[in-house]
């Protein structure tokens, strides 16, 4: 309910990936009914995942949409209430807690938990938007293990890459890493590693201008890259691109208000979900920025449905 029924909900959780519906989870079967907002991704980025391989309980893997439908499913039976609205607004400063959706509509409660996850920095290709998951990956952990001993490029030049080329490494024949500076922007030791690795090979100065594949046949087949000192270009062939260009965590909903690190992350307690303001709590990748992992996600919602059911009880406002 919101601003018609005048009343207030124990727990409001925005976002609907792993996180917050493990977290809409724990939190029904605690009696706490949450309300949850699924946002602008519902289910977060495992929509794009074809296959899930790594999360225990399906030895054959499953479809990424079809494990979020679980997931949504079984917060439903135990009572949470999932709306597809996007908040677009928040009030955390006073209590009870606020936000607005984009119907204009305002609900409250006296808790609340984010888990709007990160989204994956793309090249912005039209090509490589019709080929993800086709070929085309942001997680070597998540889709490496479907290019086993086939050739696969890597774009990006920071630790992300080095440690998503170094993974991919284990598996595939070759990896080519596509950077489009002349030395890399990682570390020294990560670097050094891959610089060394036998098969590891580097294009310098270049950057992908079209991913080449169809969606519905070949899936990814190569790509063209561009010298950008030459001007000369060329296509290289391949069964895999991953693109590690970095994450961006969502919380500009929440600049200002909650306590943010230097990468954009929510901030929390050690050992715990706690953000800096009291009764606010965050889980998954909006403030995880190590691990990323669906798995990872998932147990940080139930931790953060326990502290927020926990500081609920010892809360004498609420």
């Amino acid at each position: 309910m919101g601003e018609k029924g005048n009343s207030v909900h124990k727990v409001i959780i925005i976002g609907s990936g792993p996180a917050g519906l493990t977290a809409a989870l724990y939190a029904a079967r605690s009696q706490l009914k949450p309300l949850v907002f699924e946002g602008m991704s519902p289910g977060g980025q495992l929509l794009t995942a074809t296959e899930v391989e790594n999360y225990p309980g399906f030895p054959e893997g499953i479809q990424g949409p079809e494990l979020m439908e679980s997931f949504k499913k079984q917060a439903e039976r135990f009572g949470a209430e999932i709306t597809a609205k996007i908040v677009e607004k928040v009030d955390f400063l006073h209590r009870p807690f606020t936000v607005w959706s984009n119907d204009r509509q305002k609900y409250q409660s006296h808790a609340a938990i984010i888990a709007t996850g990160s989204s994956y920095k793309w090249l912005g290709l039209e090509s490589e938007e019709k080929l993800i998951g086709h070929g085309v990956s942001a997680c070597a952990t998540c889709d490496g293990f479907f290019f086993r001993d086939k050739e696969v490029i890597v774009v990006g030049g920071g630790d992300s890459a080095m440690e998503e080329a170094l993974f991919l490494a284990r598996l595939v024949s070759k990896v080519t890493i596509i950077h489009r500076r002349d030395q890399f922007r990682a570390s020294k030791i990560m670097s050094d590693r891959v610089l060394q690795h036998p098969k590891i090979t580097v294009t310098w100065n270049s950057v992908v201008e079209e991913i080449l594949g169809d969606p519905d046949t070949t899936g990814v087949t190569g790509l063209r890259i561009k010298n950008v000192l030459s001007g000369e270009r060329e296509n290289i062939s391949c069964s895999g691109v991953f693109i590690a260009i970095g994450h961006k965590p969502n919380t500009s909903l929440f600049e200002g208000i909650l306590d943010i690190d230097k990468n954009g992350y929510l901030v929390t307690k050690p050992g715990s979900t706690h953000t800096s303001v009291e009764g606010i709590f965050a889980c998954g990748e909006v403030q995880d920025n190590t691990y990323r992992q669906v798995i990872v996600s998932a147990g940080s919602g139930s931790m953060a449905a326990i502290d927020a059911e926990h500081w609920l009880e010892s809360c004498d406002l609420c």
